[in-house]
């Protein structure tokens, strides 16, 4: 069975699904367009979130980088003194 076949066969199921339950007066809101619209904001959702812990990911990332920047530049500000004097005893 090819996708689309499955898939136009689910969204008709939905749809009578919808008919049904709009028959017995429950609701009318399940049909494919109110599904499509739930999963297109549940997408965009998501993809915030993601952007979201994305930032917050490069932000310690950066945070990270420059505390090892920082030492690396106090370790040589403290070894430099340490280098002249070897060399100068070479």
């Amino acid at each position: 069975m090819n996708t689309k076949k499955l898939l136009n066969t689910a969204l008709n199921g939905l749809d009578y699904l919808g008919f049904q339950l709009d028959q017995f007066g429950i609701t009318g809101k399940i049909n494919r367009h109110n599904v499509a619209a739930f999963l297109m904001a549940e997408q965009h959702h998501l993809e915030g979130e993601w952007d979201s812990l994305q930032a917050r990911f490069d932000r310690r990332k950066a945070h990270f980088e420059a505390l090892v920047e920082s030492a690396e530049m106090r370790a040589s500000r403290l070894l430099s003194p340490i280098s002249k004097l070897r060399s100068r005893a070479a």
